[in-house]
């Protein structure tokens, strides 16, 4: 009997498989041949330094400018966010934190007549003190930008107002606009005028209150402009008066015009300082029993939150008012912006239009030249020709 056995097809089959070849090395790197040579230790070092070097140049910045925004998270996007949450509670000054009403507290704020009244006051000081301010600051920097004598002094001068403390200020006007024996009531009386009720009715109390204002910040704004000022060529006012412009034309058309970013800057940032305007108008007579006069009469937001937080104890109410004033601030800046972005391209526009001319009559001059001078040259050469 006899027995098949499998094993040999299978011994076959591997013998005619092809063997594994032989690994060939380099002689210089011990390394199978096609595969990547090793980094040595310099290339190592080398490679590390340049992404370091990467690293640094992509996230160092980030590391500068990080104090700035760790501080601005700490002492102004925090509070920001813990007044939003306030606003929204029924929160007591000395209760704290109650129940969460909503929008309640914003409701009640915009249907409250002493809120608007507060409104009315705040911007009507600020139009009584930014206008008139932004105008004598751009006079006085013109004034301080030409060549006068004793420049440091008066440039110094200008800034006396703004390092004076606001309390200080206050006082001293506050003291000069007394009704009764005040100083300027009683130079009005010498020259047969009826004393002005400085505090006591409105208009006059927000023309005193915008005077203090003015009389602060206007040397500080002049200064700003003036530094925008020294650094408009002075090759551009030379070539203008040259053309035959005179100083109030090369004032309109060369320094404002050049000046136009600080300016903007300027008006922004008096917009934010006159619409949470309080040291003044808080100050201004100390003897009312009520912030911003009997009657509220120069009662501004931001002195009406302090009464909302400190004297009547509602914290969510004046939380609500803060953030309403924030948002007036935000939409009158951007509209402040998008005004002064308009003018500044209306003026570009004018500008390129004006060259344009300039440059076209340059052009048709030159060829009038041009033309007169042909004739010229031919009666010159005939001339020589019958010579």
């Amino acid at each position: 009997m006899s027995t098949t056995t499998h094993d040999a097809p299978e011994q076959d089959r591997d013998a005619s498989a092809p063997s594994p070849q032989p690994q060939r090395w380099n002689k210089g790197n011990n390394a199978p041949a096609g595969a990547k040579p090793a980094e040595t230790r310099d290339e190592r070092k080398t490679r590390r330094r340049h992404l370091r070097g990467r690293w640094d140049f992509k996230y160092s910045p980030y590391l500068y400018i990080s104090p700035f925004f760790i501080l601005f998270g700490l002492v102004g996007l925090f509070p920001l966010i813990y007044t939003f949450v306030v606003s929204i509670n029924d929160w007591d000054l000395l209760g704290g934190a109650g129940a969460w009403i909503g929008l309640e507290n914003y409701k009640a704020e915009l249907t409250s007549p002493l809120f608007w009244n507060s409104l009315f006051n705040t911007f009507s000081i600020f139009l009584l003190s930014a206008i008139p301010q932004l105008v004598i600051a751009t006079f006085i920097a013109a004034m301080l930008d030409q060549n006068i004598r004793a420049k440091t002094f008066w440039r110094m001068s200008v800034l006396v107002p703004y390092v004076v403390t606001p309390v200080a200020v206050t006082l001293i006007f506050s003291s000069a606009f007394d009704e009764q024996y005040g100083v300027l009531n009683n130079l009005l009386a010498a020259v047969n005028i009826d004393p002005i009720a400085w505090k006591t009715e409105v208009f006059p109390s927000h023309m005193a209150i915008a005077t203090m204002v003015n009389w602060r910040w206007t040397g500080y704004n002049a200064l700003i402009l003036l530094a925008a000022m020294q650094a408009v060529p002075r090759e551009l006012h030379e070539s203008a008066a040259i053309d035959g412009a005179g100083v109030i034309r090369r004032f309109f058309s060369i320094t404002l015009p050049s000046i136009r970013p600080t300016m903007i800057f300027v008006i922004i940032t008096a917009t934010i300082g006159g619409l949470q305007i309080f040291t003044e108008p808080k100050l201004f007579n100390p003897s009312s029993s009520v912030p911003g006069g009997p009657d509220r009469q120069y009662q501004t937001t931001v002195l009406y939150l302090w009464d909302l937080a400190f004297n009547r104890g509602d914290f969510g109410r004046a939380s609500a008012v803060a953030w309403i004033l924030f948002l007036i601030i935000i939409v009158i800046g951007v509209i402040n912006f998008l005004i002064s972005g308009s003018i500044a391209s209306s003026a570009d526009k004018k500008g390129a239009g004006n060259t344009g001319r300039t440059r076209a009559a340059r052009r048709a001059a030159a060829r009038a030249q041009a033309k007169a001078a042909k004739p010229a040259n031919g009666t010159q050469s005939g001339s020589a020709a019958n010579e």
